[in-house]
Order: C-alpha cells, then structure tokens, then sequence
C-alpha cells in the first residue's frame, strides 16, 4: 500500500471523528458544562476561577477522540502538501552521480507539470510539460509501486542516440565538455567526468572506462520495437505522451535504455532541491 493512499485514509478516518465531533460531541461538552456552571452558580455563586476550572473538565474531549479527531488538521496539511505542493524523496543509490549523491533527501516539485488528482494520479491541470534536462521523479514502469529518479534526455518525438557514450538528440551532438576525474568514494575508483548541455542548463555526467558502449540486459519493454541497439550503443524514437530518462552516472544507471519510455502517466514531479543530507551538509540546495 503506497504512503499516498494511508495518508488519504488517516484523512477520512480522523476527519470523520473531527466532523463528528464539531457537530456532535462538543455541542454536547458545552450543555454539560452550561448545566454544571447554572447549579453551581444557584447553589451560591463561583468565581472566575472556578467557573473555568468548570469549563475545562466539562470541554475536554476524551482521550480516545482527542488522538483520533485533534491530529485531523495536521494530517490534512501532510496530505494537502505532499499531494498537490511538494514530496520529500531520498537517493537510495549512485545512479545520478554526481549531480545526486546516495543519501541526500531532496523536494519535488509536484505541481511543475500539472495538478493531479492524488492516489489515482489522473492531471486535472496541465501547467507544463517535462523538458529535456529536467531530473524528475516517476513511477518505475515496471512496477509502479517504486518511485525512480533520472534526467529526462529526450521528449515525445525525439530520436535518441547513444553512440560510442555520445548522447545525439534527432541529429544532434550534444556539447560535453571534459573535466577532472570523478572520485567516487562508494566504489574507490576514479570515472570520467564532462560538463554536458542537454535544455538549459548543463550538468555533470559520468562515464566508466571499463564499461562497454553496448547496452546490457534490455528487457522486452512497450514500443520496444521503436529502438535498435548494437555493439556501438543504440537508437530510439521516443513516442508521444513519453520520455526518455538516463541516470548521470551513464554506466551504473537502470534506466530507459534497459525498461523503456516513461509515460506522461507515470510523472511524478520535478526535483529542484537537496534539504539535508546528514553525511555532507555542504549539499543543502538547488541542482542542475
């Protein structure tokens, strides 16, 4: 069960028993210590004192509907937020190195590409569309129980190319420009590392130069028939209402090239921020 839909359901749970306790219960509360303040007011007079000592016992809910109907309006806040704002995610592996690191704990933005209707992930709003070097956050196609992270290199229409670990875009070389050796710490070796142009902005990219241009275990995926692969690497046309997602560590990164497109369906959002990461505070902020 996805944590969208607990939410949802702590908010019909704990929404019910606040209803009912606005329209129900207090009502009664307050005619209880009404009742109390009049016999004790004709039994010979209170004071202030005791009149709100009087009003608090009679006013305070019981504990059972205190835990149930109180943290009504902070669950809605969670669910309001996460649903139609932003959504904390966190970088469970290296395969966007090194623009993301393993353990930071990033926000996306949920509403960049639209509103959706929460749970059933339907678009009610369309705001925009994913562009090419957006990092987004979508539903693993093949199981869309898992949420993954990439770059988007290509939208619906595009042919892909990835040549000799050369990104083309219909045609197009993208520019890369080499920089310093990458070391990464996790697995103590040394990659290369370019500054590579894809939209906008440019970002950082890694390559292995143990790993082959070739693209191993390609899985028999929808419009798999749209791509050719061969030992020079290979070429898609990215269907409409689709992307094509690569992870920046081009040569540890499942991505389209082994499961396929992602679908306007799928999207999750936008990543743009790193809140915390506890192993390196110097990578608190936005990102490429």
């Amino acid at each position: 069960m996805n944590f969208s839909l607990i939410l949802f359901l702590l908010v019909l749970f704990t929404g019910f028993f606040y209803v009912l306790d606005l329209l129900v219960f207090k009502p009664k509360r307050r005619l209880a210590a009404e009742h109390a303040l009049s016999v004790g007011g004709a039994a010979g007079g209170m004071n202030g004192e005791a009149e709100h000592r009087i009003r608090q016992q009679y006013m305070k809910q019981p504990l059972w509907l205190e835990y149930s109907a109180s943290f009504f309006p902070v669950i809605l806040f969670v669910f309001v937020l996460r649903s139609f704002v932003v959504e904390p995610f966190k970088i469970p592996s290296g395969s966007m190195i090194p623009t993301l690191l393993i353990g930071d704990l990033i926000l996306v933005n949920k509403f960049a590409y639209g509103i959706r209707l929460p749970i059933i992930d339907k678009k009610i709003i369309p705001l925009g569309d994913p562009q090419r070097g957006d990092v987004m956050v979508f539903r693993y196609p093949l199981d869309p129980s898992l949420d993954y992270i990439k770059r988007v290199v290509g939208v619906g229409g595009d042919v892909v190319e990835y040549r000799d670990k050369k990104l083309w875009i219909n045609g197009v070389a993208q520019p890369v420009e080499p920089l310093e050796k990458y070391y990464d710490p996790n697995s103590f070796s040394y990659h290369l590392q370019y500054r590579e142009t894809l939209g906008k902005q440019p970002h950082l990219v890694l390559n292995d130069e143990e790993a082959p241009a070739y693209v191993i275990g390609v899985q028999d995926f929808k419009h798999r028939d749209n791509c050719k692969y061969d030992v020079n690497g290979f070429k898609c046309t990215v269907p409409q209402g689709h992307y094509f997602m690569m992870g920046d560590n081009r040569d540890n990164s499942s991505d389209s090239r082994i499961w396929g497109f992602v679908s306007d369906e799928q999207v999750v959002g936008k990543a743009f921020l790193v809140w915390m990461n506890f192993n390196d505070m110097s990578r608190i902020g936005t990102f490429h």
